[in-house]
């Protein structure tokens, strides 16, 4: 019985392994699965960037309309050609 237990421990011990054709596709899988992970974490990355340069452009923006407010008042601005009109509150007439 001995004899018996210790061929068939030793078929249990060999190495399993799947087809070659298998493990190409899992390599393949996993490879296309890294690039698209890889593709996403740059996208990221170019995301922050933007987000961080319209904070900027906004805060840029927000000075602008506030220098130009108090050299002229409050005033619309026609973005074409740079004319504007002044704005007139409700009941000052």
């Amino acid at each position: 019985m001995s004899k018996v237990k210790k061929i068939k421990s030793q078929v249990e011990d060999a190495v399993k392994v799947i087809t070659k054709e298998e493990l190409e596709n899992v390599k393949h899988l996993n490879s296309e699965l890294q690039k698209y992970c890889n593709s996403i974490g740059s996208m990221e990355v170019q995301k922050a960037k933007a987000i961080y340069q319209v904070n900027m452009l906004e805060k840029d923006m927000e000075e602008a309309k506030k220098a130009i407010e108090e050299k002229y008042g409050p005033i619309n601005i026609n973005l074409l050609d740079g004319s504007y009109e002044e704005v007139v509150a409700e009941g000052k007439n």
